[in-house]
């Protein structure tokens, strides 16, 4: 199956992490973006209880119903990360020109534990940058809406309406999640349970920004962004799709499958 990312809190430095991503949603402030096509407005904030997506007949309203639903917490994920990333860019023009402060170093450290990725004991450093930069940066709504539809069944697994889970994420320990009706013999896993669907867009983002077996998008994105193309557009929605193929047993057929979906719904993405 998929490579999931372990959610059990193992750590004090996991603790501390999760308390800066908790402080930096806080102090988040609600954005605003226009959807020319649809003449609607998405706003970022925390979602609330989904809708009974099962209720929902007619598949284009149940398709705008789902995402409509979820673009405005994947929109806070973004914001969230645009804050990070522009104070990462900060730090490494003041590394770049010897201007380090003491509030860069104490930022570093702990973003650097929210993305794994610890400051070296003698300080910030290229390599540190590098590495950084690659993990903290956006997701395209479509691709993050793709896959909550191809995940969740567009929201009406039994994942979805018992644990939250819309991604399909894995954990380790007994009694984190719901047990798969078809877990194979000798499998330990549990289908994640979260405490509220916002929670299961940032563990998914975390995922995907962290987890070694999607360094192939964290890459495809870095060369995006250092060629200044637009990386929340439906175009590198698809590029980075490529960086996917590790998320499924399927494979390729999966990838394939996620980038006939967001050519197919591209009417419903906001860019």
């Amino acid at each position: 199956m998929r490579n999931k990312l372990v959610l059990t809190v193992v750590s004090a430095g996991i603790v501390t992490a999760i308390a800066f991503w908790q402080s930096e949603q806080s102090e988040i402030e609600p954005v605003v973006i226009q959807d020319e096509q649809r003449e609607v407005l998405v706003q970022a904030h925390s979602i609330d209880t989904a809708p009974d997506f099962a209720s929902i007949n007619d598949i284009q309203q149940k398709k705008t119903a789902f995402f409509d639903y979820l673009k405005p917490g994947i929109a806070l994920e973004n914001k969230r990360i645009l804050k990070e990333r522009a104070r990462l860019e900060q730090i490494q023009a003041h590394f770049n020109n010897n201007e380090l402060t003491s509030e860069d170093g104490s930022y570093a450290e702990r973003l650097g534990q929210l993305y794994q990725v610890e400051v070296p004991s003698e300080g910030i450093n290229a390599k540190w940058i590098d590495m950084m930069l690659h993990r903290v940066d956006v997701l395209p709504e479509a691709l993050v809406l793709t896959q909550a539809a191809k995940e969740s069944g567009w929201g009406t697994s039994r994942f979805a309406t018992q644990a939250n889970n819309y991604f399909g994420q894995w954990c380790y320990s007994s009694g984190c999640g719901v047990v798969p009706e078809q877990r194979k013999e000798g499998m330990t896993h549990e289908v994640a349970s979260f405490s509220s669907v916002q929670e299961s867009i940032h563990r998914y983002f975390m995922n995907v920004n962290r987890n070694r077996a999607y360094q192939d998008l964290r890459n495809i994105r870095f060369d995006l962004h250092s060629n200044n193309l637009d990386l929340l557009d439906t175009d590198s929605a698809i590029e980075l799709a490529n960086g996917l193929i590790r998320y499924s047993e399927r494979g390729q057929p999966y990838v394939d499958e996620i980038q006939s979906m967001i050519r197919f719904n591209q009417p419903f993405w906001t860019k």
